[in-house]
């Protein structure tokens, strides 16, 4: 770690005079001496430093942007090469150059200051050591020498030896118990920040190489700083943690006002914008405004949590415009209405068993009463004509009946109405008798 610091050294003397300048402050407050001076000195160099880093956090924004408006054709490109890693990774690289983006861009923030890191460290080394380093002179050193947060003197380490510790006026056991729990403290933040990114700030419905690269720091790093921890001084335990923290807070709020498309994040923000657009009847906010009019221009293009926002807003009575802004429209809950009305009456899907089983019965009794009309007809107009038919008979028969016949002439009746009956008589055979 020594010989790694040693890199960093030509930027020892800005970081010393940092530290001086802010302790100069402090120590009108709280003592020269104190660590309450000394190690809000450390903290204000770890708030200055972020703050220069900012533009960088902006690029990584931007990066983790890009990242996931390729998310589609990362998707595609692992669906045609699935079966040939080497070539799928080709294919990545190759998109990455076209589109300009950079995956480990991520990690931005954290290279930049990894030299003030180191510098810090050297600085803290020659202190424990008392050797003057930058600006840090004679008086200077015996009083960061002397300076403990926590009974912890700055420059002792989790690994000093107790001849060591008491050299810097402390106790070994007051050192290891400081130091101990500011390494767990240090990991858990790094860990709890690497999480919130991926489970609240990430796409997860589609698997690219940043989100493994995520994954991985985020098991990675909380381990590399714990066991590198343990040769931290009290200072660089201190600078590190606020980092941390700071870096922690900053997601946070990202991930709350400026979420990644298509996260779990997103879908809480645009719920959280819906209400406010239901309550006040506008989007308030120019940034606010600016996302409304991002999700209007992207058509057909929106994610789920975009569609289910605009759902929202019609059932609301709402309607996104192009410049960010909504308008109030009796229309649109008329029609968001009348299509649950509509969704809510459609019958139950049947089989088609179902459907032939119910058809059948209809037809049958559709073809009973096609043949039932014209017998009925028929039967209503018999009914009718009967009793007519019936009178006139009668009355005929007592008008013209005929006087009876004798019997004399009856059989010749009979034999005139056979022969009527009968039509043309058959020749008989020649060997009857006459």
């Amino acid at each position: 770690m020594d010989t790694i610091a040693s890199l960093f050294s030509f930027i020892t003397w800005p970081v010393s005079w940092v530290i001086v300048q802010f302790h100069k402050v402090y120590g009108a407050i709280f003592g020269p001496d104190t660590g309450w001076a000394w190690g809000l000195s450390i903290v204000s160099l770890v708030v200055l430093i972020r703050i220069c880093l900012i533009p960088l956090f902006v690029k990584q924004i931007k990066s983790t942007r890009n990242m996931q408006a390729l998310q589609p054709k990362m998707k595609a490109i692992q669906e045609r090469y699935k079966s040939d890693k080497q070539r799928q990774s080709e294919e990545m690289m190759k998109l990455y150059k076209e589109t300009g983006t950079n995956p480990l861009s991520s990690c931005l923030p954290i290279l930049a200051q990894s030299p003030f890191f180191f510098a810090l460290y050297h600085v803290l080394s020659s202190i424990a050591s008392g050797k003057e380093i930058g600006v840090i002179d004679g008086p200077l050193l015996a009083s960061a020498r002397q300076a403990h947060i926590f009974g912890a003197p700055l420059a002792s380490k989790f690994t000093d030896s107790a001849a060591e510790v008491a050299a810097l006026d402390a106790s070994l056991t007051s050192v290891r118990i400081v130091t101990a729990v500011m390494i767990v403290l240090m990991s858990a933040s790094q860990f709890f920040t690497q999480r919130q990114l991926m489970m609240k700030n990430v796409d997860l419905t589609v698997k690219t190489p940043y989100m493994q690269q995520q994954k991985m720091l985020m098991y990675i790093f909380p381990v590399i700083f714990a066991v590198m921890g343990i040769n931290f001084p009290v200072g660089v335990l201190v600078y590190w943690l606020t980092t941390n923290v700071w870096t922690m807070g900053q997601q946070m709020y990202v991930i709350n006002q400026n979420p990644t498309p298509g996260s779990k994040a997103q879908d809480s923000y645009l719920q959280r914008l819906l209400k406010s657009i239901t309550h006040h009847g506008e989007v308030r906010g120019r940034r606010r405004k600016t996302i409304v009019k991002v999700i209007v221009a992207k058509g057909s293009d929106r994610n789920e949590n975009e569609r289910r926002f605009f759902v929202g807003l019609s059932k609301a009575g709402f309607a996104a415009q192009a410049d960010g802004t909504v308008i109030k429209s009796d229309t649109i809950v008329a029609e968001a209405e009348g299509a649950a009305a509509t969704k809510r009456q459609q019958p139950k899907r049947q089989t088609k068993a179902q459907r032939q089983a119910a058809a059948a019965p209809q037809g049958v009794a559709k073809d009973a009463e096609e043949i039932s009309e014209p017998a009925a007809e028929t039967a209503t107009t018999s009914l009718e004509k009967k009793p007519q038919e019936q009178a006139e008979t009668k009355d005929e028969a007592q008008v013209d009946k005929p006087a009876r016949p004798s019997r004399a002439n009856s059989g010749g009746s009979r034999q005139g109405k056979s022969g009527q009956r009968k039509g043309q008589q058959r020749p008989k055979h020649p060997s009857s008798k006459k």
